[in-house]
């Protein structure tokens, strides 16, 4: 649906157990670090939106297979693809990558929500800019 978005991380030792492989929580942070860069990318600003129209953009649900290992000072890439866009919700696919070989896939859910909790509709402006062509 979207453009795909990618974002490098280094596999760093804070980010290893002690065999020296990540830790699976890691990968989480690495996802979401991707997420933030792409929306910065889009010219969202997240504590603007926050501030002047009460939207904040949350996690619902993840679905996440991990595939292989990443190890201390991996190279990685991190893919973010838009893939539905409903009216408070978004659907993204989240791919963490060591070269070509494909480490972890996330599906991940987003939506909208206001300052009391509830679903709030993704704003058009921001459809518009997440949306391709």
């Amino acid at each position: 649906m979207g453009a795909i978005h990618s974002h490098p991380v280094r596999v760093y030792y804070e980010d290893t157990d002690a065999g020296g492989i990540v830790y699976h929580a890691n990968y989480l942070k690495f996802t979401e670090r991707a997420r933030s860069e792409w929306v910065r990318e889009l010219g969202i600003d997240q504590v603007a939106l926050r501030a002047t129209r009460g939207i904040i953009i949350v996690v619902r649900r993840i679905e996440a297979d991990y595939l292989r290992p990443a190890l201390y000072d991996d190279l990685l890439r991190v893919t973010s693809e838009l893939k539905l866009i409903g009216g408070s919700r978004l659907e993204m696919e989240q791919l963490v990558l060591r070269g070509e070989e494909l480490l972890f896939r996330a599906q991940v859910t987003l939506v909208c929500i206001g300052p009391n909790g509830r679903a709030l509709r993704l704003p058009d402006e921001l459809r518009a800019v997440m949306l391709p062509g």
